[in-house]
């Protein structure tokens, strides 16, 4: 049940692509696809590499061995020839470290199904990933970017004889300030639904990975923004409606590219850097945090973290800033 790769990746692999895939008569794959999505609820950004990052490891074992994987028997050399199979394709240290990150979850999948005694991806040394701190707006530039949709607005008003319509911009400036005032993934945004909002409360549940729910603080811009944008709608949106709609007749949600085309929109408005993704507005909301001087567990918890370890990056990042600052204000520095 892996999924087709797309040409770039069989191209990068040096494969041929085969006629049929491998892992279609993997019951075992099948049964790992419907844990990640009906049990799992993993993202689908995750169901989709997992299946593709095993769609590559079958057609590769196929290739060397004639024969599909017997993954329980298996072993530790297997994986090591397919390690370096994928250090002589050049690929990345992320890509290899998400390959077997796909193949490390499936194995602990078979050893708690009893379809596995063991997993043999344990202890194989993999390269280390380079260290990268995340990539934030100021909180100037934040403001900037959150002016830019009704900027846009008055814009088109001037530029033209017929009546805008208003509610495409008040809504992206709601999701704007949302994404901001409460630090959300782009999934998490996409499903947040109107009974989710405490009004009164100033709070949103969120759902985050895994089907893990948190319930966090929500700011009064972000609450003025998105009643503005629903005074504009015929009908607001309520119970499990989502908040933010794409078709408000069929009372579609946002999907991902959507957003991800008009933050790029807003970004090169505001005259920032139309590379950076939604997923940075959520670094600048825990950045902006510790500088405040927000504990470092808080965050973790506002962000939906499992590990206290996911959070520290950001500690990086603050870190070096007062070095920088140090460095640049005291006289023995």
């Amino acid at each position: 049940m892996c999924s087709t790769l797309n040409s770039r990746a069989v191209t990068l692999l040096g494969m041929a692509e085969p006629a049929d895939d491998p892992a279609q008569t993997d019951q075992s794959l099948r049964q790992f696809f419907d844990h990640l999505s009906a049990e799992k609820a993993a993202s689908v950004y995750t169901q989709r590499n997992y299946r593709q990052a095993l769609t590559e490891f079958c057609r590769w074992f196929q290739e060397e061995r004639q024969t599909p994987p017997s993954w329980p028997s298996l072993q530790r050399d297997d994986f090591r020839g397919y390690l370096r199979y994928l250090g002589r394709n050049h690929l990345s240290r992320a890509a290899i470290q998400l390959r077997f990150s796909a193949l490390r979850s499936f194995y602990k999948f078979l050893v708690r199904r009893g379809l596995a005694e063991s997993s043999p991806i344990k202890n194989i040394a993999l390269p280390k990933l380079e260290k990268r701190l995340p990539r934030f707006l100021t909180a100037a530039q934040m403001l900037d970017l959150l002016k830019a949709p009704l900027q846009e607005l008055e814009r088109l008003k001037k530029a033209s004889d017929q009546p805008v319509a208003e509610t495409p911009y008040l809504r992206d400036l709601a999701l704007l300030e949302t994404i901001y005032s409460c630090g959300l993934r782009i999934s998490e945004l996409c499903g947040l639904l109107a009974e989710d909002i405490d009004w009164a409360g100033q709070l949103v549940r969120v759902r985050g990975k895994g089907k893990k729910e948190r319930v966090i603080p929500i700011g009064k811009p972000a609450l003025a923004a998105i009643q503005l944008y629903w005074n504009q709608l015929s009908v607001p949106p309520l119970g499990a409606v989502p908040v933010f709609l794409s078709d408000e007749e069929k009372l579609k949600p946002l999907y991902p590219r959507w957003i991800q085309l008009r933050l790029k929109r807003y970004l090169e408005m505001a005259k920032l850097d139309p590379s950076l993704t939604p997923h940075k507005l959520r670094h600048s909301y825990a950045t902006h945090l510790l500088d405040a001087g927000a504990d470092l567990r808080s965050v973790q918890e506002l962000l939906g973290h499992a590990h206290l370890v996911t959070t520290q990056v950001y500690t990086h990042v603050t870190t070096e800033r007062l070095k920088k600052a140090y460095d640049e204000a005291h006289p023995r520095a």
